[in-house]
């Protein structure tokens, strides 16, 4: 078996990108702006991976979010994994 798909139960891999795109623009209506979508969405989305990741994962500071020392370390992570997955469907 190639993965376990019981990981993959409870998150929505579309929250990935979300993760990682607001982890490079860190504002919330600047992540709905590139996805396209309303920024309630987003914050929705982030509520989700926050219970997920059991970590608030951004926190607010002035007009930025910051991410938390998880988010750093998820980010790092998943970054190759999404690169290696657009790789595969770009074929």
């Amino acid at each position: 078996m190639l993965f376990n798909e019981d990981n993959f139960a409870d998150i929505d891999l579309n929250l990935i990108i979300i993760f990682l795109v607001l982890f490079r623009e860190r504002s919330v209506s600047r992540t709905a702006e590139r996805l396209h979508v309303k920024q309630p969405a987003i914050s929705g989305s982030l509520a989700r991976l926050r219970k997920r990741f059991d970590d608030p994962l951004f926190l607010r500071s002035c007009n930025t979010m910051r991410p938390t020392s998880k988010a750093e370390k998820l980010a790092l992570a998943l970054t190759p994994a999404i690169s290696q997955i657009e790789a595969v469907i770009s074929l």
